[in-house]
């Protein structure tokens, strides 16, 4: 792998056969479809590989952006979504080795065992390199005993899942209002929502019988690095707090302590190219063994998110272990 190497992991794409699909099914998305449709790179490959050609020996993880396929459609319609979206990413991923070396496949949820049915297909035929999963799937948590299959089959696959926050301007930010205002639940509730996802797969004990299960949080573990006292010694007391539900066999039920276990997550660079003490933090927490390099393009940019990791002050080997060594140690593939 050459030094110049960069493995972007976490890359949006929308791609028009899946486009199309959607809005048979979900004609009234309203304000998500008519930004994402506003966004050229989603779709313009050429414009894409003009703005890549930037950064050298640069490569795209390709998925699905936001809505989650569970809020347009359930059962055949939703699963048959994802077919189409993984078909298209794959045929993409074919066409265009050297741009997209591998795809992250998108799952239908509210169809369990159809998900996991999808999964082994776009893995063993399709070629993908993991699977992309929300922060809850229809408002349902992801600790749900429901969903174990599917990260039953990742840890048997042996490979990633993507996790991506999925709240919406529909939680309100306080109880007697309709609605969230000024896109506070984007800019404060994705990180939330990331949070709670991981602290509740680790309560229910998902790590502790899945311990080879690879999860890579969006936005570098959303607040979880920077609120690690809060999640270590502030939940040591877990119970204390809460008087109509017991709590005290949560953490003894544990291998580890549950901060522990938080470490075991991967945190990606997606930071929407934000100053450099945040990846300090995130990369502090979660070690340079896991951290992966992300933009999250073209939702998010590149250059600056390029140019905070080559200003950290870290080895040269943890740096190139973020650009893309880790990037091949989970997806188990080579990039040069």
């Amino acid at each position: 792998m050459p030094n110049d190497t960069i493995v972007d992991i976490y890359c949006h794409i929308f791609p028009d056969e899946f486009f199309q699909e959607m809005n048979r099914i979900a004609p009234r998305l309203g304000n998500i479809a008519a930004r994402l449709r506003g966004v050229k790179k989603l779709f313009d490959l050429d414009e894409r590989f003009r703005e890549m050609d930037q950064f050298g020996d640069y490569r795209q993880i390709i998925s699905l952006p936001n809505p989650p396929i569970e809020d347009l459609a359930v059962g055949e319609i939703g699963l048959n979504l994802a077919r189409i979206g993984n078909d298209a990413m794959a045929e993409l991923a074919a066409r265009h080795p050297k741009r997209f070396p591998t795809f992250v496949a998108a799952l239908s949820m509210t169809d369990v065992e159809g998900s996991v049915a999808e999964a082994r297909r776009a893995v063993n035929e399709l070629g993908a390199g993991g699977v992309q999963i929300f922060s809850s799937v229809a408002g349902r948590p992801l600790d749900e005993k429901a969903f174990e299959p599917i990260f039953a089959t990742m840890a048997e696959l042996d490979l990633p899942i993507w996790l991506h926050p999925a709240r919406t301007a529909s939680m309100p930010d306080y109880p007697k209002e309709q609605k969230s205002r000024f896109e506070m639940w984007w800019c404060f509730g994705w990180p939330y929502d990331t949070s709670v996802a991981m602290v509740r797969m680790v309560f229910c004990g998902l790590l502790d019988r899945y311990p080879r299960l690879k999860i890579v949080t969006h936005h570098l573990g959303g607040m979880i690095p920077y609120y690690d006292g809060r999640v270590g010694p502030g939940l040591d007391v877990l119970g204390a707090r809460t008087s109509d539900e017991d709590y005290s066999n949560i953490l003894p039920s544990l291998k580890r302590p549950h901060l522990d276990y938080m470490r075991d997550f991967y945190g990606d660079t997606a930071l929407f190219g934000g100053g450099i003490q945040a990846v300090r933090c995130g990369l502090d927490f979660f070690g340079a063994e896991h951290v992966v390099f992300a933009t999250d393009t073209p939702l998010g940019p590149i250059a600056p998110t390029i140019d905070v990791i080559k200003r950290l002050d870290i080895a040269d080997g943890d740096r190139r272990k973020i650009f893309a060594g880790n990037a091949e140690r989970l997806l188990k593939r080579k990039f040069s």
